[in-house]
């Protein structure tokens, strides 16, 4: 029996891989978000270091150390994704997809060890030799700038998640969690803990300079340390997953498995496994039944059709398929 007419080559790996969820968002957008984020931490970092020492305030220096943390996050975040966009190669023939989750590592741990030790070390010191503060009009001034330079590489990160989430229909914060881009999901966290951070800073200062005591802006010192800690640890197991093998939502994958029970050629689909190997970049697996009673030269012909116009799709990194046991059950 000859293979059945498949009609546009490009409609059914399109619909698999949105489907799978692979489609988060385009490159650009991606880079855009940390090319943004770059630039505010930058500008940030080096005032709050400027305010840090003209104030002595702990809080003003456990922002300094949050915000170079940052910026020098972003500069890893960039690495990734120019080193996760390389073309497969015979060493690596499903491409270099997960570097970004290797780099994206990186600056979380990044993260922890600058932004979350350097807080936290200094707000301890400051408990056991509190240093009084001066000049609290520079650090309230440093801290709403950056408060405002933030809030817009936040809005950035929140309206390329936001449009990603409701292609996907999840709300922001799952989104956020489950996406396979790893640089979005560190710039939002990171920049919504910048945001909790400078009011935590804000706060301590001013008690710092209405009681005349140095303890509520070590404390507030404390919490900022604290607070990038739960981000960097949330990052990092983010990371770890993707990196050893992370499959697709169920929702997800039940929607995949509609869209190939829709290609004319496939009867039955009894397995399909969907991995992440990369941001917006999948491998897929699955067995199928096909239609009619093919001869096996012919059902050979037709799975490597498949596979091909599956892997025509750029979100697509590969795809192997396999007939059916007759005793399997399908999806």
């Amino acid at each position: 029996m000859a293979p059945s007419a498949a009609g546009d080559p490009t409609e059914a790996p399109v619909a698999v891989v949105s489907a799978a969820g692979s489609t988060e968002g385009a490159h650009g957008e991606s880079t855009l978000t940390v090319v943004v984020a770059f630039g505010a931490n930058l500008l940030i970092a080096v005032a709050k270091t400027v305010a840090a020492v003209m104030t002595g305030a702990a809080s003003m220096l456990a922002e300094a150390a949050h915000s170079w943390a940052d910026a020098g996050n972003e500069v890893f975040l960039l690495i990734a994704q120019r080193r996760a966009a390389r073309a497969p190669d015979p060493s690596h023939p499903l491409g270099y997809g997960r570097e970004v989750y290797v780099w994206s590592l990186f600056a979380a741990i990044g993260l922890f060890a600058v932004g979350a030790g350097v807080s936290i070390t200094h707000g301890i010191q400051e408990l056991i030799h509190p240093e009084p503060a001066s000049n609290f009009g520079i650090a309230y001034v440093v801290l709403g700038v950056s408060a405002v330079l933030e809030g817009i590489s936040f809005v950035q990160a929140s309206r390329q998640v936001k449009r990603a989430a409701a292609r996907q229909d999840r709300d922001v914060l799952e989104h956020v969690l489950e996406t396979s881009d790893p640089t979005v999901r560190a710039v939002f966290f990171e920049d919504a803990a910048a945001l909790v951070g400078i009011l935590i800073a804000t706060v301590g200062i001013a008690l710092h300079q209405v009681t005349g005591s140095a303890i509520p802006d070590a404390v507030g010192s404390i919490l900022v340390g604290v607070l990038l800690a739960v981000v960097a640890v949330v990052l990092i197991d983010r990371n770890r997953r993707f990196l050893v093998g992370q499959a697709v939502d169920p929702s997800l994958q039940a929607a995949a498995v509609r869209a190939l029970l829709e290609l004319p050629e496939i009867d039955r689909v009894t397995e399909l496994r969907l991995e992440f190997v990369g941001a917006r970049q999948i491998y897929l697996v699955g067995a199928v039944d096909l239609a009619g009673n093919m001869a096996e030269d012919d059902a050979s012909h037709v799975l490597a059709s498949l596979e091909r116009r599956i892997s025509a799709t750029p979100a697509v990194v590969g795809a192997t398929l396999s007939l059916s046991e007759p005793q399997d059950p399908g999806l």
